[in-house]
């Protein structure tokens, strides 16, 4: 299944945006690196936990502000938020190709999104440490994106190149 044959597909920011929680947003960009931001993005989330565009701007803070752990904690939300939304199993682990080709009859956008955060949580976690469930997440990613479109690979690939050296310097 090629990642990239979709057109017009519905993406995360296309969902309309109460407008209360679009001017939390925006309150959020125009005081971005204080804690005021944080606490406008927590009150969006309070008020539609389930946004896509309110998960990314808080998972985006969290990101950049180096805090991986929250960060981490708001990617695992996305995932359950959106494979409810295409019927996926209750956790990555459990999910197949014929999971994500029924998911892709329903959105496109949404599996290509789904993907991108399995991504960015695998990423996260080999950040902090969690070797293994990053290392899994990652080979989930590869195995249900044959062709590579979301760009797992090459992680997974440098991660391989890593753990073979350290291997390689306990064994010398």
């Amino acid at each position: 299944m090629d990642l990239l044959d979709f057109d017009q597909t519905e993406l995360y920011f296309d969902e309309p945006l109460a407008l209360d929680v679009s001017h939390l947003l925006e309150q959020a960009a125009d005081t971005y690196g204080s804690e005021a931001a944080e606490s406008f993005l927590l009150r969006a989330n309070l008020i539609a936990p389930q946004h896509l565009m309110v998960l990314v701007a808080l998972y985006r803070y969290y990101f950049y502000q180096h805090r991986l752990e929250d960060a981490l904690l708001v990617a695992e939300s996305a995932l359950a938020v959106v494979g409810r939304r295409l019927e996926f199993p209750d956790t990555w682990v459990y999910l197949r190709e014929a999971n994500v080709g029924a998911g892709v009859m329903r959105s496109m956008g949404l599996v290509r999104f789904y993907l991108m955060v399995l991504k960015a949580a695998g990423y996260i976690n080999l950040r902090l440490g969690h070797l293994e469930t990053g290392k899994a997440m990652l080979e989930k990613l590869v195995q249900l994106d044959s062709h590579d479109r979301i760009g797992g690979k090459a992680l997974l690939e440098v991660l391989y190149h890593t753990m073979n050296e350290d291997d390689l310097q306990r064994r010398a």
